[in-house]
C-alpha cells in the first residue's frame, strides 16, 4: 500500500518595522516535493489591507499577478525551471520591491 503525503505550510512575515507590510506564504508539499506555492505581498492602506502582488501556480504554470484596486489583474509568466527556484525568486523579488509595487498600486487607487 502506498500513502501519499501531503503537507502544507502557511505563514506571514513582515517588510517593514511598522507592521504595514507582510508577505503571505502558502506552501505545499507532497511526499517531500514541493509542488504548489503561493506568495503574496500585502499592504495596510487607509484601514485595510490589500493584496499587491501575488505569485503562484494556478492555471498550471508559475506566474506574477500585479493585482490593481479596482479588481483586475496583470498576469504576467515567470519561466523558472522548477518550483523551488521559482520560490527563491517571488520570495527576493517581494522582498526587493515591495516599495516600488506599493507606490503602483497607490497611484492606481486614486485613478479608482
Amino acid at each position: 500500500m502506498n500513502f501519499e503525503i501531503v503537507r502544507e505550510k502557511e505563514f506571514e512575515t513582515y517588510l517593514d518595522k511598522s507592521g504595514y507590510e507582510r508577505l503571505r506564504v502558502r506552501l505545499k508539499i507532497e511526499n517531500g516535493l514541493l509542488v504548489d506555492v503561493v506568495f503574496q505581498y500585502e499592504s495596510f492602506i487607509g484601514n485595510k489591507w490589500y493584496s499587491i502582488v501575488r505569485y503562484d501556480c494556478a492555471h498550471g504554470y508559475f506566474h506574477r499577478d500585479i493585482l490593481k484596486p479596482n479588481g483586475d489583474k496583470e498576469k504576467q509568466l515567470i519561466q523558472i525551471d522548477n518550483l523551488k527556484h521559482a520560490s527563491r525568486y517571488a520570495e527576493q523579488d517581494l522582498k526587493d520591491r515591495w516599495g516600488w509595487y506599493k507606490e503602483r498600486f497607490i497611484k492606481k487607487l486614486g485613478e479608482k
